[in-house]
């Protein structure tokens, strides 16, 4: 019984090499593809999102659903610009608005206009809705 066991012994330790070794060859195909998937990753817009600041993605949204494919060319300029380092600043709002329109694309923004009624800002339609209804009251 004691060959028995040694023989057991001895497949088992062979066994568990031989898993080490499937172990150890799957983490170095892993390790290159690694390596090399943090550069090719990063889409264009991911890399000008990054550097939008106050209302930017909300210009860039009306933007690609207006322009769909002027927008994308833009957004791919924009990226090699902004990788490069030619761009350094952050783009808000108003200067990705500027940017669109210099190139003729003339995007719609919805726009709000608040007014102070009783120490609160009221939307502009409120106000002229509830004016008009207390004239007819009268």
């Amino acid at each position: 019984m004691s060959d028995e066991d040694s023989e057991l012994e001895r497949l088992k330790a062979k066994r568990l090499a031989e898993m080490q070794q499937n172990i150890s060859s799957r983490k170095e195909i892993e390790k290159p593809t690694n390596n090399l998937s943090p550069k090719h990753t990063k889409q264009p817009r991911d890399v000008v999102v990054e550097r939008l600041g106050y209302r930017g993605l909300e210009v860039l949204q009306n933007a690609e659903s207006q322009f769909p494919n002027d927008t994308k060319m833009v957004i791919e300029k924009l990226a090699e610009l902004i990788t490069s380092g030619e761009i350094s600043e952050i783009l808000d709002g108003g200067k990705l608005l500027a940017l669109f329109r210099s190139i003729g694309l003339y995007i719609r923004m919805e726009t709000k206009i608040n007014v102070e009624q009783d120490g609160k800002f009221v939307s502009l339609s409120d106000k002229l809705s509830s004016a008009s209804s207390d004239k007819g009251e009268d």
